[in-house]
C-alpha cells in the first residue's frame, strides 16, 4: 500500500463551543471554550495527522470564526483550496457540554454550511481524488445542500471513485423527521462502497434490534462494506458474506466527541495508501487489520477533550499500543 492518494471530504466546518464546567448540561453551563469542529473536517484532520493527504470542501461565513476555521485546517496541512466563503450567512456554531461519562449535549446554530450550491462546487478538482467521503451531520437536513450532497455521491460513484458514507445521525437535528433521514441515508448507502454507522444508527435504519439482522438489512439496501461501531466492544465489519467483531482498546473516556470521525479518518487513511482501495475493501483479512488500527485511533481520541486537538499521530498510536501490551504482560 504505497499510493497515498488524497481523500476528499465535504460537509460542515463549524465552531464547537465546549462547556468547561464539570458535568453539567447546556442549561446550567456558563463557561465555554472555542474549538474547530465539524465531522468531515475532523475526518480530514485525522487523515493528515496520521500522515495522509486530505482535501476539504464546505462553506463558512466571511467572519472571524470562518477565518479561524480555515487557519485551523491550513495549520493541520489539510487542503482548503475548495473551501467556500459566504458573505451573507455566518459560520455555523455548535454548543457542547459533557457529562461525567463522556456523553454530549448539543445545540446547533446553523449558518453558512446550509447554502452550498451545485454551481459553486469545483467538480473537476473534486474528482481528482480517488476516495470521496460523505460524513456530514448537517448536509442532509435542508436544501440546497441536501441535493448537492446526494448528487455528488452519485457522480463520484459513476466515475468509479471509492465512496465512503457515514449518515451521522443526530437526534436533536431530526426530531419529527426520522423517516426523511432514513430515506436520504438509504440513497447514500445505495452508492457507497464503505458505510460506517453506530449501533444506534443501525437500529434506526434497519428497524431491527438484532445486530446481525440489522447488518444484513443494510446490505440489502446497497451497503457493500459495512462497519458498525460498538463503543468499547469494538467494531462489527461485514461484506455481506463474512462478518466479525474487531475488538478495541480499553481506555478511560473523557470526551467521545470526534471518535467516530477519527475512526473513519484512520480507515480512509489506510485505504488511501493502496493503489486500488476498492480491492483492499474486498480482502476481509486485510480489512480486519485496518479496522483494528482505526479502533485504536477512535479509542485514543476519547481520552482527551476536543475533536481535532485530540487526534493522535501514527507513532503515538504505536507507542500507546506497546505500552498497554507491556502492562498486560506484567499480569500474565
Amino acid at each position: 500500500m504505497t499510493a497515498n492518494s488524497s481523500v476528499f471530504c465535504i460537509g460542515e466546518l463549524l465552531i464547537d463551543f465546549y462547556c468547561t464546567d464539570v458535568d453539567v448540561g447546556l442549561v446550567d453551563g456558563k463557561n465555554f471554550e472555542k474549538q474547530a469542529g465539524g465531522a468531515p473536517a475532523n475526518v480530514c484532520a485525522s487523515i493528515v495527522k496520521l500522515g495522509g493527504k486530505a482535501q476539504f470542501s464546505g462553506k463558512v461565513g466571511n467572519d472571524a470564526f470562518g477565518c479561524f476555521l480555515k487557519k485551523t485546517l491550513d495549520d493541520c496541512n489539510v487542503d482548503t483550496s475548495l473551501l467556500l466563503i459566504d458573505d451573507e450567512h455566518p459560520t455555523t456554531q455548535s454548543f457542547v457540554s459533557l457529562t461525567a461519562d463522556g456523553e454530549r449535549d448539543f445545540i446547533f446554530n446553523r449558518g453558512a454550511d446550509t447554502f452550498v450550491t451545485e454551481g459553486e462546487l469545483n467538480k473537476e478538482g473534486i474528482m481528482k481524488n480517488n476516495i470521496l467521503h460523505f460524513g456530514s451531520a448537517t448536509a442532509l437536513l435542508d436544501e440546497p445542500f441536501q441535493s448537492v450532497y446526494i448528487n455528488l455521491m452519485r457522480d463520484g460513484n459513476n466515475q468509479g471513485k471509492l465512496i465512503s458514507f457515514d449518515p451521522n445521525y443526530r437526534e436533536n437535528l431530526w426530531k419529527g423527521r426520522v423517516d426523511k433521514f432514513k430515506e436520504l441515508a438509504k440513497q447514500g448507502m445505495a452508492v457507497a462502497d464503505f458505510v460506517k454507522v453506530s449501533e444506534e444508527e443501525l437500529k434506526i435504519l434497519s428497524g431491527m434490534e438484532d445486530l446481525i439482522e440489522g447488518v444484513m438489512a443494510l446490505h440489502r439496501m446497497g451497503a457493500k462494506t459495512l462497519a458498525v461501531t460498538l463503543g468499547a466492544e469494538g467494531t462489527m465489519i461485514s461484506n455481506g458474506e463474512e462478518h466479525e467483531i474487531v475488538s478495541s482498546m480499553k481506555v478511560i473516556s473523557i470526551d467521545s466527541t470526534g471518535a467516530g470521525d477519527a475512526f473513519v479518518g484512520a480507515t480512509l487513511y489506510q485505504l488511501s495508501k493502496a493503489e486500488c482501495p476498492k480491492t483492499v475493501l474486498a480482502n476481509f483479512e486485510e480489512l480486519k487489520t485496518i479496522i483494528s488500527f482505526s479502533n485504536k485511533i477512535g479509542a485514543l481520541v476519547c481520552t482527551k477533550v476536543g475533536a481535532i486537538s485530540s487526534l493522535p499521530t501514527e507513532s503515538e498510536v504505536l507507542q500507546f499500543t506497546m505500552y498497554n501490551s507491556q502492562k498486560i504482560n506484567l499480569f500474565l
